[in-house]
């Protein structure tokens, strides 16, 4: 495919199926980041013993979170990394190699021996696996996102946002597919947790191996080419990098609320479900299956809304609902034992979130020039998802243990707050972008 054969108007219905086909292409390793990381949250109900001995389910879980957990404190690096792999020597490059480090991680994870076979040594493994994708998936971000910014038609970049992001929930709805098959065809509950919970890991590896195969075909963006080509323009430098400080802050601000909120409703939602609301194991999978299937319609919804009104509006809306009814939805949700009841409230949910999560890849691409721009998208949001993403799942159930459960959701509204504030102080970037500079 060459961009330089696509029309102007950005609504051709060959030049809309040309540009999904690349950046659906561009992020299938989204796909199979998240489709790792919510087979690790999901199944971890059914591998946590087998890597953590003990009596207490919550303290395995909890055991189990906290190596989820630690992934993310990678994530800086990967993003650091791969992004300026992507800003020097292309983003098609960087993406082939991050896809083939997490094939690597999930290999590791459906091969690793229990705790009972070699002891001590079988969390480590555990963990190392994790450290694998972390290093994968805090590079995947910022370059796919890149990737997607550069592809999209200017005038319909948050809905192509949108689309992209269908990729990161369409991993989890794999993920979770798998598990209700698994549950409800395949196997009992006891082979599940004796061998079963290996089988998405083995799924995992595959699905990268494939991805790897499809990016080889991948065409570079025009953006790099042009920027690489110019004698001006110092691609990947971190001079650069660190001289856009303040957009790098802004990063970090747009994230906070949006992320904590993101991992509320995905990876952590399984466990509460199962260990608050009281769901079973079927009623469980069903509910987040189904709320993940109306968060997915809703992104590229979402993201054409924002190229009609802006995407601060967009941003502010999430803001604004999130602080007002995140602690109302968690605690009514906790508080209720129908299967439907739990499904409308996650839905809610959805329509909330889903004013950050759709236009989030293009916000913060447009935000910096061409030479740093995977560098700049991937490491300030790898850094807050390391802190205030995957540390979700640790902090919701330090709170559940401890007897304080509502405190999680205190805490969850003081992050989007947080980043309400900087949704207010910052500009609309689909009239300030900068997407068409190099430098």
């Amino acid at each position: 495919m060459s961009t330089e054969t696509i029309s102007n108007d950005g609504y051709d219905f060959d030049d809309t199926k040309r540009r999904v086909k690349a950046i659906l292409v561009g992020s299938m390793g989204n796909l199979i980041e998240w489709y790792d990381v919510y087979a690790y949250s999901a199944f971890a109900l059914y591998f946590a013993g087998s890597f953590f001995p003990s009596t207490d389910p919550v303290a395995q879980q909890l055991s189990a979170a906290i190596v989820f957990a630690a992934a993310f404190v990678v994530r800086p690096l990967g993003g650091l990394l791969f992004g300026w792999l992507a800003d020097h020597y292309g983003r098609r490059n960087s993406l082939i190699f991050s896809v083939l480090l997490m094939c690597f991680g999930s290999l590791l994870i459906a091969l690793c021996p229990t705790y009972e076979q070699i002891g001590v040594l079988a969390p480590i493994v555990l963990v190392t696996a994790r450290l694998l994708q972390g290093l994968s998936q805090g590079g995947e971000y910022g370059t796919s996102a890149t990737y997607l910014s550069e592809m999209a038609h200017p005038n319909r970049r948050g809905f192509y946002s949108g689309v992209w992001y269908m990729t990161l929930i369409g991993g989890q709805l794999c993920a979770i597919a798998v598990l209700l098959l698994l549950q409800k065809v395949f196997l009992t509950p006891a082979e599940l947790k004796a061998w079963g919970w290996r089988i998405p890991f083995a799924i995992g590896a595959l699905l990268a191996v494939l991805t790897m195969i499809m990016r080889r075909d991948m065409h570079e963006t025009d953006h790099f080419q042009d920027a690489s080509q110019n004698a001006t323009t110092h691609m990947g430098s971190m001079k650069d990098f660190l001289a856009h400080w303040r957009e790098l802050l802004i990063v970090v601000g747009i994230t906070v609320g949006g992320t904590s909120a993101f991992y509320t409703y995905t990876t952590y939602m399984q466990k509460f479900l199962k260990l608050s609301v009281g769901l079973t194991d079927d009623q469980t999978t069903t509910v987040v299956l189904g709320s993940l299937i109306v968060a997915i319609i809703l992104q590229p919804l979402y993201g054409a809304i924002s190229d009609k009104i802006g995407r601060k509006p967009m941003l502010i809306y999430f803001g604004v609902m999130g602080v007002l009814f995140t602690y109302p939805l968690l605690s009514t949700l906790q508080q209720t034992k129908s299967p439907w009841t739990a499904f409308f409230l996650i839905c809610g949910a959805w329509a909330i979130v889903s004013g950050y999560t759709s236009i989030t890849g293009i916000v913060k691409a447009e935000l910096f020039p061409t030479s740093i721009r995977a560098l700049g998208v991937g490491v300030p949001y790898a850094l807050t998802v390391s802190i205030f993403g995957g540390t979700v799942d640790s902090v919701a159930l330090a709170f559940k243990q401890a007897g304080h459960e509502d405190w999680f959701y205190w805490y969850a509204t003081g992050c989007i707050c947080v980043s309400l504030i900087v949704y207010a102080l910052i500009r609309d970037m689909k009239k300030h972008s900068r997407m068409e500079q190099h430098v």
